[in-house]
């Protein structure tokens, strides 16, 4: 049995990292396309981004790619900013908890990915076909 004595819950840079591992562990092309987005973790989405999206239960985004995907970029733009995966801790947590199932690396790993999916220019469908590891 694990000690959990003085244990608390991951922290936003333990969240990072765990993104930061999952980056280092793709294969290429991904690995390139990877380096190129910035990760940025917070405990949950704004109200303006759950808004934008029509959620109203925070807990049910865990990451958003934020950015225009490779499929949609021109060498002529100029970017008004550097294309972002945002990691959500506390509904990651929240689903961490409730599956019971799946280590916390693995989940926050197929976040990590499928955020970088759309970064890729797949689509929910597409990311759906390829990644069926809830099943």
């Amino acid at each position: 049995m694990t000690d959990w004595t003085g244990r608390c819950a991951p922290s936003l840079a333990e969240i990072e990292a765990l993104a930061d591992a999952a980056r280092a562990a793709l294969p290429e092309p991904f690995a390139t396309a990877a380096r190129g987005v910035v990760v940025q973790v917070a405990d949950m989405a704004d109200e303006a981004t759950l808004d934008a999206l029509g959620i109203d239960d925070p807990f049910e985004l865990t990451g958003l790619y934020d950015g225009v995907p490779l499929t949609q970029k021109s060498l002529m733009d100029t970017p008004a900013q550097p294309d972002m995966i945002w990691l959500f801790r506390a509904a990651i947590l929240d689903e961490w908890v409730a599956r019971g199932d799946v280590a916390l690396d693995t989940l926050v790993t197929h976040v990590f990915v499928h955020e970088l999916a759309h970064h890729l220019g797949w689509s929910d469908a597409d990311i759906a076909r390829i990644d069926r590891w809830w099943e």
